[in-house]
Order: structure tokens, then C-alpha cells, then sequence
């Protein structure tokens, strides 16, 4: 035994990487030619997909896996149209503005991939969806702990016990809020001012609890506040 990686075995690998990708990019891509909660069946994947379904199954354990898979590809794209709201041209109201408003346009213009993104899974492990809130919240965490170390306040051991479920109950009460009102019958308000509303009320709950603990939040630059999220900001 060498130990160096064998060039066939890795040739074969990438070729069921890219065979798994393209299976999960055609069920989304059937997802989105289906109106929310309308069944998409594994043979209209395979299609799209160019595959038999006997192909399909030797890249999935089983129906809920390839599921799975494609609940956290569709968290992935959420995640890439987030990140360009996060400009540090703007001020912390209007960045909160960007981030939710561009969410909430990319669920209008893919009903059926939020719908399809917050369906509960049996088994196979922690939520998708969870564990995408869960990352969310986790840098919207970071975020807060810089303000209060940039505002050189102080944040007692009840408030940073806290501060984890608190932030991702406001980051799933948003996902929540939009997929229950994308659900309407007749979709009220209109997408701009539900965007408008979702992101006020999300932005007084982060500057009630700023303020209240002595930290003015537009006092802080957006440079700062974008810094813990890495290199995403413009």
C-alpha cells in the first residue's frame, strides 16, 4: 500500500458527485414546475434527470435521503441570495432591510422550493431546515457579540444563556412568517410592504434588546457589524 489516492477510483468519484448533483438540481428544478405541496413523483426526477430510476436509487438510500439532499441544496441558495445584502454601504436598519426583503422576493419567485425547504422529514438526523436556521442564527449570534464588545457593554450570564434560543426563534419566526403568508389564498399585503413589515419587526426586537442593555445599535459602523460574517460584505 502506497497510500496515494488511486486516479480511477477518484475519477469515479467525481463522477457520482456530478451524477448526484444532477439529480438533485433536476428534482428542484420538477419542484419548481409543481405548485406548493403538490406531489413530485421520483419518475418525473429521473426524467429530468435523464436517469432510470434504479440509477437514482444507488446515489440515495432511499427516497427521504434524496429529500434530504435537496432541502439543504435549496438552504444553499437561500444562503447565496442572502449574502449580497450584506453591503457594508448602508446602515444597520437598511442592511436588516436588504437581507429580509431579498428573502422574501425569493420566495415569491420560488413558492413551491420554501414550501418544499420546511417540510418535516422523518428521521435520518437533525432538520435541514434547523440546521440551516441554526447557522443563521449562529452568525446573527457572532454579530451581537461584537456589537456588545464594540459598545463595550456588558451582557450578564442570563442574557448570553439567552441569547441562542431568542435569536433562533426570530430567525424561524421570519422563515415561519413568510411561508404562512406565501400559503394565503389571497396573498395580503403586497410583497414589498410584507417585506417592510417583517423586517421592522424584526430590527425593533434586535434595537429594544440593544438599547435596553445600553448598546445604540446605529451607533455601531455596518462595517463592524458584518465583520464577524467573514468576507460576504461589499
Amino acid at each position: 500500500m502506497t497510500g496515494k489516492p488511486d486516479g480511477r477510483q477518484a475519477r469515479w468519484d467525481e463522477h457520482n458527485r456530478a451524477r448526484r448533483r444532477a439529480i438533485i438540481d433536476a428534482a428542484i428544478g420538477a419542484l419548481e414546475s409543481h405548485r406548493p405541496g403538490e406531489e413530485v413523483q421520483l419518475q418525473a426526477v429521473a426524467e429530468a434527470a435523464g436517469m432510470a430510476r434504479t440509477v437514482v436509487y444507488r446515489h440515495f438510500d432511499d427516497r427521504a435521503d434524496l429529500d434530504r439532499a435537496v432541502q439543504k441544496a435549496v438552504f444553499a441558495r437561500i444562503g447565496e441570495e442572502l449574502v449580497p445584502a450584506l453591503a457594508i454601504d448602508t446602515t444597520p436598519k437598511q442592511m436588516t432591510e436588504r437581507v429580509v426583503g431579498a428573502f422574501v422576493h425569493w420566495s415569491v419567485a420560488h413558492p413551491s422550493l420554501i414550501w418544499f425547504a420546511g417540510r418535516d422529514l422523518s428521521g435520518g438526523g437533525p432538520s435541514p431546515m434547523n440546521v440551516a436556521i441554526e447557522n443563521l442564527a449562529s452568525g446573527i449570534e457572532a454579530v451581537m457579540e461584537h456589537v456588545v464588545a464594540a459598545a463595550g457593554a456588558y451582557l450578564g450570564p442570563d442574557d448570553r444563556a439567552a441569547l441562542d434560543p431568542w435569536v433562533f426563534g426570530m430567525v424561524s419566526g421570519v422563515f415561519a412568517s413568510v411561508r404562512r403568508w406565501l400559503a394565503r389564498d389571497e396573498r395580503r399585503p403586497a410583497t414589498d410592504a410584507f417585506a417592510a413589515i417583517l423586517a421592522e419587526s424584526f430590527y425593533s426586537q434586535l434595537t429594544t434588546l440593544a438599547s435596553s442593555r445600553g448598546i445604540d445599535l446605529d451607533a455601531i459602523p455596518v462595517s463592524e457589524l458584518v465583520k464577524p460574517l467573514g468576507g460576504g460584505a461589499r
